[in-house]
């Protein structure tokens, strides 16, 4: 029998959020393949209980952006997808113009209004309270989010910072008027609606105000979301279709570690990794060698080490590197420069061989997926070193793990490869 269409499909503003909500669906036995664009979307429709677009649409410009989300909905809603959700990072990253604001305002044109919108990722500490996001009890704007060189957040109260990028303002569901349970949230809620509002922000101060917007969704034909929406709208959608497909299982062979996100977090897992006397290159943004020969060079590097023992390229720089390389290159000049030389180094060091990759960095991760020419991944149900893993199947299969650049223990890169192991 040809399995069902999906209960939800989720288009994801980066592909390690993508992969990171597929492995918690993967946990509780919902397949969940994560397709790496519309275009292959289109070409394959994915028949599964879940299914996830991974998208480049965070740091695209706006137009940019809608037409890649607006094409990745299309190919979902051709599939035959009931329900829709567009997955945005942990700590709602973005900017002044964009995308959050802009692809949700098209959502609700699209599939309806009020439109539920809520940040957060509970599990991992960041909540939302009266409108303002805390990293573990500290304002996101006194975090290390501030330095973030591409979507610094200097604003912690995100309906307001959002509101900067919607066609009108966006209201504010709080903690305390979901408490006083469903029925008092559902009338705050039509008061909202009957003041105008199309977009509606929620809190998420604790794991019941996520299991509140699950509730006040039920009925919705698409939400708007970081991880813990995410997970509980998908679970609540697709529950009684466990068990469709079995789960992934690793790929052995030599590994490469690919590191383009910065920031402390990045530093000192690559110290780590370093530390444990694994071989690391780095690559200088600003070294004025046609990019072409760079890539020749670093490739030569890899392929004396390949198969030895794991290996890391890296474009890490530290503060005042970055600095300097936004002030020559732009901010998104600098990022897509050293995304191109790191996925020109994997797809090398993939056709020599290298059957696990290893990275970290939300966009160069889908960078890197790209360059490798793989249209479908499956996430690997969470381990202890939690979500991140997933496998490309196929007659030269991989083994991957990508994840953003800020989360994670320091040792990370070395606990996934020992995780990695089939």
């Amino acid at each position: 029998m040809t399995p069902a269409a999906p209960a939800v499909g989720f288009v994801s503003d980066d592909l390690t959020g993508g992969l990171l909500v597929a492995s918690y669906f993967e946990e509780a036995g919902l397949a969940c393949p994560v397709i790496l664009g519309a275009e292959a979307a289109a070409t394959d429709p994915p028949r599964a209980p879940l299914a996830v677009v991974a998208t480049r649409a965070r740091l695209a410009p706006v137009a940019q952006a809608l037409e890649e989300t607006g094409r990745a909905f299309d190919a979902l809603e051709a599939a035959g997808c009931a329900a829709f959700g567009y997955k945005v990072c942990g700590t709602f990253d973005c900017t002044e113009e964009g995308n959050i604001g802009p692809v949700a305002d098209r959502l609700a044109d699209r599939f309806g209004a009020p439109l539920l919108i809520q940040p957060g990722y509970t599990e991992f500490g960041l909540t939302v309270h009266w409108g303002h996001m805390f990293y573990r009890g500290v304002l996101l704007s006194e975090s290390d989010k501030r330095f973030d060189p591409v979507t610094p957040m200097a604003d912690p109260n995100l309906a307001r910072f959002l509101s900067r990028s919607t066609r009108a303002p966006v209201p504010l569901l709080s903690h305390f008027e979901m408490a006083k349970g469903e029925a008092a949230a559902r009338e705050a809620l039509a008061a909202r609606v009957a003041e105008g509002a199309r977009l509606v922000m929620l809190d998420a101060s604790d794991d019941a105000d996520v299991a509140m917007s699950t509730r006040l969704s039920a009925d919705a034909r698409a939400m708007v979301g970081s991880d813990s929406f995410v997970i509980a709208f998908g679970l609540a959608r697709a529950a009684g279709r466990e068990g469709e497909a079995p789960s992934p299982r690793h790929v052995d062979g030599p590994a490469a570690l690919f590191v383009g996100s910065v920031g402390p977090v990045a530093e000192g897992q690559l110290a780590e990794f370093e530390g444990a006397g694994h071989p690391v290159l780095r690559l200088d943004l600003l070294d004025p060698s046609p990019e072409e020969a760079r890539i020749a060079a670093a490739l030569d590097w890899a392929a004396a080490r390949l198969g030895d023992r794991p290996f890391a390229v890296t474009t890490l720089a530290d503060a005042e590197g970055v600095k300097r390389a936004q002030a020559a290159l732009g901010v998104l000049g600098a990022a897509r420069k050293a995304e191109r030389l790191l996925a020109g180094v994997a797809a090398g060091v993939q056709a020599r061989g290298a059957r696990r990759i290893l990275v970290g960095g939300g966009e160069t991760s889908g960078a890197i997926a790209q360059a490798l020419a793989v249209p479908r991944l499956r996430a690997m149900p969470r381990g202890p070193q939690g979500g991140g893993f997933c496998v490309a199947e196929g007659a030269a299969p991989l083994s991957l793990y990508l994840k953003s650049g800020k989360m994670g223990a320091p040792d990370a890169f070395l606990r996934a490869l020992d995780e990695m192991k089939p």
